[in-house]
């Protein structure tokens, strides 16, 4: 399952593009769940009308879309609206103990509608300041898969109430190590479910009617211009009040662009660690190996402070990872294709501490094949979308 309030831009997407995303994550030890993520991002700002802009994402199985009006509340406000919904979209795999239980673990189906206020507080300037507020109706349908134990109770069916608001102060690009970027940001989310109540075992774990969750960025990408070295850092804290596993934090696995922000700890499971609030800090650095800059020698670290959520628990609460791989780029910057290896340092196992795992990133910029007339602009914010395959 994917942490809701990583998904959302601050920012109605004021770039035309066509994405291809693809991004997978293997463990050598113990037995995870299929971590992968494959989508098609599509934005046009001109959709039928200069003022209507159309964004789509799709995944195998999910759809997610929002139909934008710019500058309908004012001259610096926007107004969007937004239809997501499909198939394991809210699946729910338990890991605990660096041990991933089938048993536990459940399929979930659902779809949203929402509605969403963006506004710029100073047009012009170089870095934008946005704030967002967005409300969405969310509703979920579960059922066990093959491997669900049948004395599991399932959690309820239920529509979940949800209020988003925060400001962003620049942005990141939706790409693999970006060139250029800076973020300062900071949010609040709020839930409000219809159907709470006991599940699982003996009802051993609960359902909140209400979570709510506050959380922090602060990031920086650079390139030298000269060398062609760049590199990445980000910082990220969130804290939590009644949370539960449905709005934990989770951390864990190598796929940058999982989420809008994701909480990357190399050589973990992907989505391992639920925690009750964190502060994550998060490096990467790649170096060119050839006069031509196309293949490029990359490190990635990840080092995290966690509060685990009740009932997650386990011994350590600082852990970290790190990774390195290659990577290569076309000449004209129209795809990108890297190879990763991970350590989870402090990863538990059925041998003790440590694991490995490995990953594939690709990422395909189908707007390179268009015509002259394309708008190759930089993105500033970007909606991520992370879909697991049944």
């Amino acid at each position: 399952m994917l942490l809701v309030p990583f998904l959302a831009s601050a920012q109605i997407d004021p770039v035309a593009r066509d994405l291809i995303q693809f991004g997978y994550n293997g463990a050598f030890e113990g037995h995870q769940p299929l971590a992968a993520y494959a989508f098609y991002y599509h934005n046009d700002p001109n959709f039928f009308r200069t003022n209507l802009t159309l964004r789509l994402a799709l995944a195998p199985v999910y759809l997610d879309s929002e139909l934008g009006f710019k500058q309908l509340l004012g001259p610096n406000t926007d107004f969007a609206i937004g239809v997501a919904g499909g198939g394991f979209g809210d699946d729910y795999n338990e890991i605990r103990g660096g041990t991933f239980l089938p048993t536990e673990s459940f399929e979930g189906d659902g779809g949203e509608v929402s509605a969403s206020v963006y506004h710029l507080f100073n047009p012009g300037d170089l870095i934008p300041l946005n704030f967002l507020f967005r409300g969405t109706t969310h509703y979920s349908v579960y059922d066990r898969n093959d491997d669900t134990a049948p004395t599991f109770q399932l959690p309820n069916d239920h529509a979940d109430f949800s209020v988003r608001t925060g400001l962003r102060f620049g942005g990141v690009e939706p790409t693999l190590f970006p060139a250029l970027a800076m973020e300062l940001s900071i949010w609040y989310e709020g839930h409000l479910r219809s159907d709470s109540g006991y599940y699982g075992f003996n009802n051993d774990r609960y359902l909140q009617e209400q979570s709510h969750l506050f959380w922090a960025e602060a990031a920086l990408a650079y390139t030298l211009t000269n060398s062609g070295q760049s590199f990445y850092v980000r910082l990220t804290a969130g804290s939590s009040v009644d949370a539960d596993r449905f709005s934990a934090y989770r951390l864990g696995g190598f796929l940058p662009l999982s989420a809008e922000y994701p909480l990357s700890l190399p050589g973990y499971f992907y989505q391992e660690i639920s925690a009750r609030q964190f502060v994550l800090f998060n490096a990467n650095y790649l170096l060119p190996l050839d006069k031509a800059k196309r293949w490029n020698l990359g490190f990635n670290v990840g080092s995290a402070v966690v509060d685990y959520l009740s009932g997650e628990e386990q011994p350590g609460n600082w852990l970290s990872g790190v990774g390195g791989g290659i990577m290569y780029h076309s000449p004209s910057d129209r795809w990108k294709v890297m190879v990763d290896y991970g350590y989870g340092i402090d990863a538990i196992r059925s041998h003790g501490r440590g694991a490995n795992s490995v990953g594939l990133l690709l990422q395909i910029d189908l707007g390179k094949f268009h015509s002259k007339d394309f708008k190759s602009a930089q993105p500033s914010n970007w909606q991520g979308l992370m879909r697991m395959f049944n």
